[in-house]
């Protein structure tokens, strides 16, 4: 049996319903299986159901399996695509129960905001809260929002922006710490309530008659409520005109732009850093930069937050879906400039204290990249060119497996010097080798376990490094070898939101 190739042991399954024959692949190809299925997880219980339900496809398609086709590539192929689904599922089940918290948070912070909102609003421009109202209140798009306020889509967007900025700061005078996206999420959910069927028929037969038949006590409201509304009118127009008089008397004076900038947030530092990240309060928040001119810093914490600072809008978006460069396809135009971002969903770090896991601040700030830039991320099958890093024809050497889970500790990667790794696994040497290679990197290696291992460039100019010497460096040092190729890998691909 053993002498048999895969094609054989295929064949006498599927006419002889063999489970010798099928038990002997299963055995050839366990590992390989289940080792991609852990890399695309990183949880052996799911590793352990989606190579189950591989082999269960294999054998749904054994018979009709053509002898052209390399079993062990078509076993890696479906091994990724069916962990790719089952990690779309987890996102999908992930953000249902987000949503569901949010639900819990928005109620939260209405109860907060309700009593004091129209104060607040009070406090607003007249356009700043129109705009409010018609894209908060009345749930309107921002495309909608423009056309009634006689603007562009991409005004009405600053319009709503500079407004919620507003309100987070009157708030926060009143000891309400909240995002924009809190706020927005609240008002959105709560500002407008059903009233009772039967007043709309009232209101109609009342109003009609101009308060004829109204009662005492609401002709009394329409009296003050004009006078007020007068009173108001007055004001603005002898505010105009003091102004116009000024402009009249002082010819001579030169006016210069007056620029509005944002409230300005305690985490936001020339160079933040994720320990401004640990430190701040719990916000999802992107604002133009307050550093125009500066080159750009942050850093994160994938299960806590994210922070940067003077940063193109690509890099939120890359924060928020947790996807390199390398993997990032635009599929429309972005919006040009800098910007500051926070995210995340806990409290700020007291001292010696570890921040509990809420990874659910990605898709926080996704909604946010959608709610104020219009965009949104999917992933996605696409052919690019890739290097596939597979063992040479001697094998891999120099791991030495240290019999420890891998925990993340004492890495050490640079772009030009050596690449040191304890307590890893074998694959962790792709996130260099890209930096390196600046090419997407498919994982072939086929180790599982913990190893400690390192490799040395010897490059003489670590600013720009030889990528021949370096696969010669990768073959002889650790027996492994990359190799050009175009196939389908997942993409993070970034359009419009869709109506």
């Amino acid at each position: 049996m053993s002498e048999l190739d895969d094609h054989d042991l295929l064949a006498q399954y599927a006419r002889e319903n063999s489970q010798t024959a099928f038990t002997a692949l299963v055995s050839r190809y366990l590992n390989l299986v289940y080792s991609v299925a852990l890399r695309k997880t990183s949880d052996a219980g799911a590793a352990e159901e989606i190579t189950q339900a591989v082999f269960i496809i294999l054998a749904k398609k054994a018979g009709g399996m053509s002898r052209r086709v390399v079993l062990s590539g078509w076993l890696y192929h479906t091994t990724r695509l069916t962990a790719a689904n089952y990690v779309r599922s987890e996102i999908r089940r992930q953000k249902r129960e987000q949503e569901a918290f949010m639900q819990i948070d928005d109620a939260e912070t209405w109860r907060n905001i309700a009593p004091v909102l129209e104060d607040a609003m009070a406090r607003l421009g007249a356009k700043d809260r129109d705009a409010v109202v018609l894209r908060f209140f009345e749930n309107k798009s921002l495309r909608e929002v423009g056309l009634a306020m006689g603007a562009s889509e991409d005004a009405a967007k600053m319009r709503v922006n500079r407004a919620l900025a507003r309100l987070r700061k009157i708030f926060g005078k009143r000891g309400l710490t909240l995002s924009g996206a809190a706020i927005a999420g609240a008002v959105s959910a709560h500002s407008v309530q059903a009233a009772p069927v039967a007043l709309a028929k009232t209101i109609s037969t009342v109003a009609v008659a101009q308060g004829a038949a109204a009662s005492g006590s609401t002709l009394a409201l329409v009296k003050g409520g004009l006078k007020l509304m007068a009173w108001t009118k007055m004001q603005t127009a002898v505010v105009t005109t003091a102004v116009v008089l000024l402009a009249a008397g002082t010819a001579s004076v030169t006016v210069k732009e007056i620029q509005v900038h944002h409230q300005m947030f305690a985490w936001e530092k020339a160079n933040a850093n994720t320990s401004d990240m640990y430190a701040a309060e719990a916000q999802v928040t992107i604002v133009p930069t307050r550093f125009p001119a500066a080159d750009g810093s942050g850093g994160g914490d994938g299960g806590r937050g994210s922070i940067g600072i003077s940063v193109p809008i690509t890099s939120v978006i890359q924060a928020a879906y947790g996807k390199d460069k390398l993997r990032t396809v635009f599929d429309t135009d972005l919006p040009a400039g800098k910007y500051d971002y926070l995210a995340k969903l806990v409290g700020p770090r007291r001292p010696h204290e570890n921040l509990p896991i809420n990874p659910g601040w990605r898709e926080a700030l996704q909604g946010e990249i959608a709610r104020q830039f219009g965009l949104q991320g999917r992933t996605e099958m696409r052919s690019t060119d890739v290097l596939i890093l597979r063992p040479t024809p001697g094998g891999v050497r120099n791991f030495k497996e240290s019999h420890h889970m891998p925990n993340g500790r004492a890495i050490e990667i640079t772009l030009g010097g050596d690449m040191k790794f304890f307590e890893q696994a074998a694959n962790t040497v792709i996130q260099g080798l890209e930096k390196r290679f600046k090419i997407p990197i498919v994982d072939q290696i086929g180790l599982t376990g913990s190893y400690d291992y390192s490799i040395e460039w010897n490059d003489p100019d670590p600013q720009h490094p030889n990528l021949d010497s370096s696969k010669t460096a990768l073959r002889d040092q650790l027996g492994l070898e990359l190799v050009p190729s175009n196939m389908p890998i997942e993409m993070l691909v970034v359009d419009k939101v869709r109506p």
